[in-house]
């Protein structure tokens, strides 16, 4: 474990105003109602309802940084990647089985491009605005293809082969080696065949990035410090989510001023790389990024290719992309699952901290390589596992767009459908008498319910 000494962080931010998308599909359909005709109020956009203009302002300022943008960009690309990910959700549930995965470019992210394994779904891609690919493999078969890799990978020594990912772009699997002769033996073990997977040769040896801090720093057994990735309840129970490798079950916490905090819940490293703690009643948990006004208000996963940023105790605010989505990489201490890749620089002193993508929680920083000085790749442990497994409820700023107290608020109208429920792409529910399929990864909370939010859910 590496130990750094503390020091402070601070990161003062703003609101951003309010923007709406150009080039994607929006969430919001036109009134075709006659003239004379009352119409029902315009559903909210995916960047509405994400709230990307609630972007804080040090996010923003690293995006320019990072990122080369100007301000204006920063803001747009923020409101077009809400709207991909709604639009890409729609189409996978479309496509199903021949969806082979989705992501954006350009400076703006204002294009989205969605790979299918059937041409005929060209037509209906475009309709949509996106931009149409026709692949050999469906994503659901090269997501198959790293399972079996990282069951294989689990039996044997895979520190060579230590990151294996589906690039969506060029529709492989890929294999980052230090060493690439211990590829093929470790595609034999699992029974893949060597057409799907291409081999990156990599000096890289990914680690777990200790001692961190996201929103603040804490110490474990009042020795190493690691950060807080995003505060949450459970119940009444007030704590916080971080990276597994910061602590087990049992061991005991202080926070950043050194006052007694709390102790570990649970806790998975390797496998995963999770951990909840909860606090005494001495600390009560905000929606903050770094104790400032940094505001999560929800955790919509991010697409391919999207911006993504994160806060950390030793090199603060830094932005990059999302690389890849379920990502594993095997440590010295064991293979992790289910991360994502990104191009985020990172640095020891910064692991367990806050992943977010506008306004959205993403994940805890977990490990990588390299360093904010010459660039680096680092992962982090997706929050919405974090929650289902802990039963935890995210901390966010406020209530969705419909929350239940509004004026002609119906009342519950009954379904399946749930706050505080974690939701995958693909999943159903019923509420108010009808069916809905989620389009997009997310905790759902009181005012996102399905009618109210069409970037998440699709009627049925």
């Amino acid at each position: 474990m590496l130990h750094r000494p503390a020091r402070a962080v601070g990161a003062a931010v703003a609101a951003a105003g309010v923007l709406f998308a150009a080039g994607l599909s929006g969430s919001a359909s036109a009134d075709t109602r006659p003239p004379g005709q009352s119409s029902a109020p315009a559903a909210p956009t995916a960047a509405q309802t994400l709230r990307t203009a609630d972007a804080p302002a040090g996010l923003l300022r690293a995006m320019r940084r990072d990122l080369g943008l100007n301000e204006r960009q920063a803001r747009l690309r923020l409101a077009n990647e809400a709207e991909a990910g709604a639009t890409a959700g729609r189409l996978r549930a479309a496509l199903g089985p021949r969806f082979a995965g989705a992501w954006v470019r350009g400076a703006e992210s204002g294009t989205l491009t969605v790979a299918t394994t059937d041409a005929r779904d060209a037509a209906e891609i475009r309709a949509r605005g996106a931009r149409a690919v026709v692949v050999r493999h469906s994503l659901a078969s090269l997501d198959a293809a790293r399972a079996r890799l990282d069951r294989a990978a689990a039996h044997r020594a895979a520190t060579d082969t230590p990151v294996r990912y589906v690039d969506v772009r060029s529709n492989t699997l890929v294999v980052q080696a230090v060493r690439p002769a211990a590829v093929p033996p470790l595609l034999a073990a699992a029974g893949v065949d060597r057409a799907l997977v291409r081999t990156v040769k990599s000096a890289e040896r990914p680690r777990p990035l200790y001692d961190l801090r996201g929103g603040d720093a804490y110490y474990i057994g009042n020795s190493s410090r690691c950060s807080i990735g995003f505060p949450v309840t459970r119940g009444t129970q007030q704590g916080f989510a971080s990276a597994g490798h910061c602590g087990r079950a049992g061991s005991t916490t202080t926070g950043s001023n050194r006052v007694a905090q709390g102790t570990f819940q649970a806790s998975v490293f390797p496998g995963n790389d999770m951990s909840w703690v909860a606090t005494n009643a001495d600390w009560t948990a905000t929606p903050n990024v770094n104790g400032a006004s940094a505001q999560v208000t929800g955790s919509t996963q991010a697409t391919v290719g999207a911006s993504v940023c994160r806060s950390g105790s030793t090199t603060g605010w830094h932005c990059g992309t999302v690389q890849q989505l379920n990502t594993s990489v095997t440590y010295q201490e064991g293979t992790v699952s289910g991360v994502t890749r990104t191009s985020v620089c990172a640095e020891p002193g910064d692991s367990g901290g806050s992943f977010i993508s506008g306004s959205q929680a993403q994940g805890v920083t977990s490990g990588g390589s390299g360093d904010c000085t010459s660039g680096g790749t680092t992962f982090f442990q997706p929050i919405n596992p974090i929650l289902q497994a802990y039963g935890l409820t995210l901390k966010t700023a406020t209530s969705g767009p419909g929350d239940p107290g509004d004026p002609g608020d119906p009342g519950d109208p009954g379904g399946t459908w749930s706050a505080g429920t974690v939701y995958q792409a693909g999943d159903t529910v019923t509420y108010g008498g009808a069916g809905y399929r989620c389009l997009q990864g997310h905790q759902a909370q009181p005012g996102w319910e399905p009618p109210n939010v069409p970037a998440l859910w699709q009627r049925l």
